[in-house]
């Protein structure tokens, strides 16, 4: 995708925009669940780990509504309410650190830029300590 060209929906100033849109997002993505299957205790947490497809594509289209691309994912889904829907699964200090690796990682591979990259661990950081519940 062209960054330069507007996508309706988007903000045309976003950081979605900067990194190229929802190819980034798709390859972010599928970089982290990649590494995600391959650690069992982030697999356990998902209630159904043989097929991380449904996960993948919302993970996506937060990140992706997030950053500043369409509003796809509160379409489909409401409001985010991250807190509320990732509450019946155990996330540890351990889990937590272990998803942070998985995005850290996912996001060594497709090597954004350094300021979205710091924005984007910034955020995740956050995140991914605002989900703990145990």
């Amino acid at each position: 995708m062209d960054t330069t060209e507007h996508v309706e929906g988007t903000e045309p100033d976003s950081l979605y925009a900067a990194v190229g849109g929802m190819p980034f997002f798709t390859r972010l993505v599928d970089a982290f669940y990649d590494r995600v299957e391959r650690d069992a205790v982030l697999l356990a947490l998902y209630p159904d780990p043989e097929d991380l497809g449904p996960a993948r594509v919302r993970l996506r289209l937060f990140l992706a509504q997030y950053w500043g691309g369409p509003t796809t994912y509160s379409d489909e889904r409401g409001h985010p309410r991250l807190r509320m829907r990732h509450q019946p699964f155990a996330i540890d200090e351990d889990a937590r650190d272990r998803w942070l690796a998985a995005m850290r990682g996912a996001m060594d591979e497709l090597n954004p830029s350094t300021p979205f990259a710091n924005a984007l661990t910034d955020y995740f950081t956050m995140a991914a300590d605002a989900m703990r519940n145990r």
